[in-house]
């Protein structure tokens, strides 16, 4: 991890560095180890005198931090020089219980498990976000259930929906992200315990009942066996991180669009000294949006080098495991970045409801052609019915009119559709579909995930 910090404010948040902070790291791997001198104990490899003062001893403030540091580049791992602090540490206390420090293990062991009960630390840390998340969107789906809005496909006028319907569609996808933390956690929470190459031969028969006791006090699941070398479980991690940052991005892709000057349907919360320009008064720029389409667009790649590490070598990976290192911390440090800036927009968004309805009328009816189409194809069958509303489309943009006007002036029109019909048809309001029933919907399902 890089020892730059000036922009830690943006790219991460206080809680997710105390998790991923350098005492944190060391911290986890030593109550791995205490839970490792514990669980032999409890068995009869290691005497219960000697598991007592390791586990005392497992105290990341009494470690040499920066000596470990230091040592790690020689070494290869943390675990390496942690462990051998470690054991001098005991055998300052008890010489005896010095001996069966790390008894049995190896630095994978280690590291993983300590790795995994950062990522539960980390998980309980987004689930906390998703749920802020998901509750301001929540009452703005309730709030704007029934305020319409022009939808956009390709950048271009469509049809109307709902700004209700909007928000209901980026809850929808919190709601499934609640989903997959639920899903993942009994695959993503489990103990390695394998070893120096998997088969817990240092533990002889005892191996499977000491981990299963390690597992209890650790309160982490019990693998069928070793995973050091199918890294699928960390990799779900990373892609569970790399996929909520896609939905954040969508979220603030959206906003910072309809932020625009010339859109002007939202806009980002104000308050001294946020969004400001450095050299433009007037400018309100949307921050928020900005630090989570970044994490979005830096999660991608963190997350392609985790899935490149999964085709490891044989019983221990060279280089790809190793890649997890860094990439984990910086990952989740982002996705709750992202988090935590969206649901502050999205909690004090500004939704300008006239401005959505002034949009609506941009293009003079056209964005309601589809409605009469369809209303004069039931006389005139589909395809006629649509030639005949795209060519009065072509004479509105030709001419300056409305599209209301021109259809009203066409004669086959008028054998089917009078001004009041149209009027009808020409009316936003009347043509939303299902939209208020999919808020329903989205809601309910938000809430059956509370």
């Amino acid at each position: 991890m890089t020892s730059f910090t000036l922009t830690d404010s943006l790219f991460s948040t206080p809680a997710m560095q105390a998790i991923f902070s350098d005492h944190a790291c060391l911290q986890r791997m030593l109550d791995v180890e205490s839970a490792l001198a514990r669980a032999q104990a409890a068995h009869g490899l290691v005497p219960a005198s000697a598991a007592q003062v390791i586990a005392a001893c497992c105290d990341a403030s009494r470690m040499p931090a920066d000596e470990i540091r230091v040592a790690a580049g020689r070494a290869g791992n943390l675990a390496i020089p942690l462990v051998r602090a470690l054991t001098a540490l005991v055998a300052t206390e008890d010489e005896q219980a010095a001996r069966y420090v790390h008894w049995g293990a190896t630095s994978q062991d280690i590291i993983d498990t300590g790795l995994v009960l950062q990522i539960r630390a980390a998980f309980n840390e987004l689930d906390a976000g998703i749920r802020a998340c998901g509750a301001a969107l929540a009452t703005l789906a309730v709030r704007h259930r029934d305020t319409p809005q022009i939808g956009r496909t390709w950048m271009q006028h469509a049809l109307p929906i709902t700004f209700g319907l909007k928000a209901a569609g980026w809850l929808d996808g919190m709601t499934r992200h609640r989903q997959r933390l639920v899903q993942l956690r009994p695959r993503v929470f489990a103990l390695q315990l394998g070893g120096a190459a998997g088969t817990l031969a240092s533990l002889q028969d005892q191996g499977l009942a000491v981990s299963e006791t390690m597992a209890d006090l650790l309160d982490l699941q019990l693998p069928d066996l070793p995973w050091h070398g199918q890294r699928d479980r960390i990799a779900e991690a990373a892609v569970f991180c790399g996929m909520l940052c896609g939905s954040l991005g969508k979220i603030a892709r959206d906003i910072s669009l309809l932020s625009q000057t010339e859109v002007a349907e939202l806009a980002e919360p104000s308050a001294p000294g946020r969004g400001n320009s450095s050299t433009m008064p007037h400018k309100r720029n949307p921050v928020g949006c900005a630090i989570a389409l970044a994490a979005a667009n830096r999660a991608p790649g963190l997350v392609s080098s985790v899935l490149a590490g999964m085709a490891g070598e044989n019983e221990r990976a060279l280089g790809g495991w190793q890649a997890e290192w860094d990439v984990l911390p910086t990952l989740f440090s982002l996705t709750a970045a992202s988090l935590q800036q969206v649901s502050e927009v999205l909690a004090n968004l500004e939704v300008d409801a006239a401005r959505m309805q002034q949009n609506l009328g941009m293009t003079d009816g056209l964005v309601m052609a589809e409605a009469v189409a369809l209303a004069l194809g039931q006389q005139l069958g589909k395809q006629a019915a649509h030639h005949l509303v795209e060519q009065a489309c072509r004479v509105a943009v030709n001419e300056g009119r409305s599209l209301q006007q021109v259809l009203a002036a066409d004669a086959i029109v008028q054998q089917h559709l009078d001004d009041v019909a149209l009027a009808r048809l020409f009316n936003p309001a009347n043509y939303l579909g299902q939209a208020g029933r999919y808020v329903e919907r989205a809601l309910a399902a938000w809430l059956r995930e509370a």
